[in-house]
């Protein structure tokens, strides 16, 4: 069955699934009652977590096949940043949400503008987020904010809890999006916005509880963006659709959710690879793309999740998602040396994809004498078939500057082409399937929770010919990966931590030649890679105010040839310390960050030649803040700053060449008022105040260094209104 029949069905089953409650009336409530959901208890594969106190965190979040934990419960370190945050902010996309995270760096994808986040040192793809807790069905290059509930970061390796990532990342952390649910007050809001220098923004946001204790839930999202960005010449067209329905029942749970996202961007300026020096970072408002360029992105996507209690103390659950998705790209990425001076030729690409995700599970409850016992059971799987074309001009390129870009026409896209771009063939399908099983036994009344648990794990993976279609290698292999964690409560406020864990990632496979002489496994599939971590913490709960605290060292795997071998002999070791802060310490004064120190170092490499230096793209320091103070004096009036650091980054393994360390500033404001008996909401935020110009990031794709410019000062208005 094609993905997008999957589709197809969850869409009738989110639309049906209401359709035979009658509607409840009711006037709209307060902006502060209308976000408030549905919360299910520990352990619920459907329900929620609370919020904490100051609505931006909540007070938990999914931990894979555990099911939704309280934040002290969990023995990882987690962060969940609620609707509430979305929207003060006017977040546009999930980067936009996960600049407010200490641990979180926003790269881009290797050639493309795929959004990507490097967590502990490691990059996680968008491809391998989780929707709901379902894999490989959101789509890949951008997520709008406004399909959102939450955005649920897992810090730390994680292949036990979720399955192997298949994508290939997620070593240093996972990202779970769990979409919107209907609040427990009707809500009709219509957003119009702007954005300089010509972007105008609208959204309409329904929401609806019906039946028997309001026990159905649906909610209706529509987005459109359109007109030029901050970013000169830059364009940008999106158009978002979600329908989302759930259940709320004594014994049966269920949530089932649609979406459609078209998003296109013409002249996006792109990233620069640098080759022999540095160049200084050019006007963060200018763009260097060429005008004929672009990338197009259209995915359908959707997600079921039941869970069903057979007795007080045996509950089972199902999932199952599928994502249809078309790409097409003209692209045109600079390599420039150290003067700006610049190299380029035109790129172009398509892709579609068809996935299937599912898991399903069991989990019981039980006591042997004075331990209490939740058992879990749970098998997962996740196929992807993936089309590719590709048409490369001659690569010699065409000249240009970074800081005085001259448009050319667009060369023929002849010189090196593989498949047809209007008829692409498969060239790409990868199964992964798994079954895991946990014990979380409970001592002392709670005051001692250990986790056991392990997972196995299938990895095949096949690739085709682009032109022929002929099959080019397979791969299969198979591994288990283990997981011990401890959580001890010294005090009701006071959780301490402690987790061995384990990411697992498919081995490469062998080149032909290395350096030009023959390598003597060529072809040879090595072994998945296991990504080893150690992590200790504490957790700290006031009510108002709470933070975490981490340790962690995390060792990787890495692959060379030596003696004409090819052998997974290298390793890079990320550890550092975490603090994450947030909460409501004073009323009216909401704070939100943390710091975050990292070593990432680079051990058993190639002749020792890199021994002992600094990955690649890794800072060994970031730090947030952010403050949203309500004014006293103004009822309705907040007022929010943001303060975002990032320390210098290498930008290759001999660490010769850096890009500087940055600072950015933003500033919000928000007045909640009413206007004729209705509530409306206005916001107003600049991004980048001082229009600093930097270098954001350093590669993010393993073995790449190119740089992404960060954004100009943006102005980003908006007026919402309930009725």
């Amino acid at each position: 069955m094609r993905t997008s029949s999957w589709v197809c069905a969850l869409f009738a089953v989110a639309c049906g699934l209401p359709l035979n409650a009658a509607a409840q009336e009711g006037a709209a409530a307060p902006a502060e009652e209308i976000e408030e959901i549905v919360v299910i208890g520990s352990g619920s594969q459907v329900g929620l977590t609370g919020t904490y106190a100051g609505g931006q965190v909540a007070r938990g979040g999914r931990a894979g096949l555990l099911g939704n934990l309280d934040m002290m419960d969990t023995p990882f370190a987690t962060t969940a940043y609620t609707a509430d945050l979305i929207r003060e902010q006017q977040a546009r996309s999930v980067a936009d949400v996960l600049q407010n995270d200490p641990v979180v760096r926003v790269a881009r994808g290797f050639g493309n503008f795929q959004e990507l986040y490097v967590i502990r040192g490691f990059p996680v793809y968008s491809d391998d987020m989780t929707y709901n807790g379902v894999y490989g069905i959101l789509p890949r290059q951008y997520v709008a904010a406004e399909l959102l509930e939450r955005v649920e970061v897992f810090r730390g390796a994680n292949s036990f809890l979720n399955g192997a990532a298949p994508g290939g990342s997620g070593v240093g952390g996972a990202i779970n999006l769990v979409p919107k649910r209907a609040p427990n007050e009707p809500l009709n809001r219509v957003t119009l916005g702007f954005e300089n220098d010509g972007q105008g923004y609208g959204a309409v946001d329904f929401a609806r509880r019906f039946g028997s204790g309001e026990g159905v839930g649906v909610r209706l999202n529509a987005v459109r963006r359109d007109g030029e960005t901050s970013i000169e010449d830059q364009d940008r067209e999106l158009t978002v659709l979600s329908l989302g329905s759930d259940y709320q029942g004594e014994r049966f749970r269920f949530s089932a959710d649609i979406g459609y996202q078209d998003h296109h961007i013409d002249a996006p300026r792109p990233s620069v690879t640098p080759a022999g020096g540095i160049p200084r970072a050019p006007d963060a408002g200018s763009n260097f793309a060429q005008p004929w360029t672009y990338t197009d992105e259209e995915q359908l996507f959707g997600a079921v999740r039941g869970e069903y209690d057979v007795t007080d103390s045996i509950t089972v659950w199902a999932a199952a998602g599928g994502r249809d998705g078309k790409e097409d790209n003209v692209l045109a990425n600079p390599t420039a040396v150290a003067d700006g001076t610049t190299t380029t030729y035109r790129f172009d690409n398509v892709r579609e994809d068809e996935v299937f995700s599912a898991d399903a599970g069991v989990r019981g409850e039980f006591a042997t004498g004075p331990v209490e016992h939740r058992l879990v059971l749970s098998g997962s799987t996740v196929s992807l078939k993936s089309r590719n074309a590709y048409a490369f001009s001659n690569f010699a390129g065409f000249a240009g500057s970074l800081y005085d870009t001259v448009t050319v026409e667009p060369p023929a896209a002849d010189f090196f082409v593989g498949g047809s771009l209007s008829d692409p063939r498969v060239t790409e399908r990868t199964d992964n399937s798994g079954i895991a099983v946990a014990d979380m036994l409970s001592f002392l009344d709670g005051a001692v929770l250990l986790t056991l648990g392990v997972r196995y794990q299938e990895i095949e993976t096949k690739s085709y010919d682009y032109n022929t279609g002929a099959e080019l290698s397979r791969y299969k292999d198979d591994a288990t990966t283990p997981s011990v964690a401890l959580v001890y409560k010294p005090m009701e406020e006071v959780s301490l931590y402690g987790n061995y864990a384990e990411s697992l990632q498919p081995g490469q496979i062998a080149p032909a030649t290395s350096g030009g002489v023959p390598v003597l496994n060529a072809g040879e599939v090595l072994a998945p890679f296991r990504a080893k971590q150690y992590e200790v913490g504490a957790k700290y709960d006031g009510g108002d105010f709470g933070g975490t605290l981490s340790l962690f060292s995390t060792t990787l795997p890495s692959a060379f040839v030596i003696d004409n071998v090819f052998t997974d002999a290298g390793r890079q070791r990320n550890r550092g310390a975490e603090l994450s802060l947030f909460g409501e310490p004073v009323d009216g004064l909401r704070v939100l960050g943390g710091l975050t120190w990292v070593e990432a170092e680079l051990r058993r490499t190639a002749d020792g030649l890199f021994e002992g230096n600094t990955a690649v793209g890794v800072p060994d320091l970031q730090a947030n803040l952010n403050v949203a103070w309500d004014v006293p004096a103004v009822p309705g009036l907040t007022l929010d700053t943001r303060l975002t650091y990032t320390a210098s980054q290498y930008t290759d393994a001999a660490n010769a060449t850096e890009i500087p360390s940055w600072t950015r500033w933003d500033l919000g404001v928000g007045y909640e008022t009413e206007i004729m008996g209705r509530p409306v909401s206005l916001r107003g935020r600049v991004e980048n105040v001082m229009d600093k110009d930097y270098w954001a990031s350093a590669g993010g794709f393993p073995g790449a260094n190119y740089l992404v410019l960060g954004g100009p000062r943006t102005f980003v208005l908006s007026a919402s209104t309930e009725f």
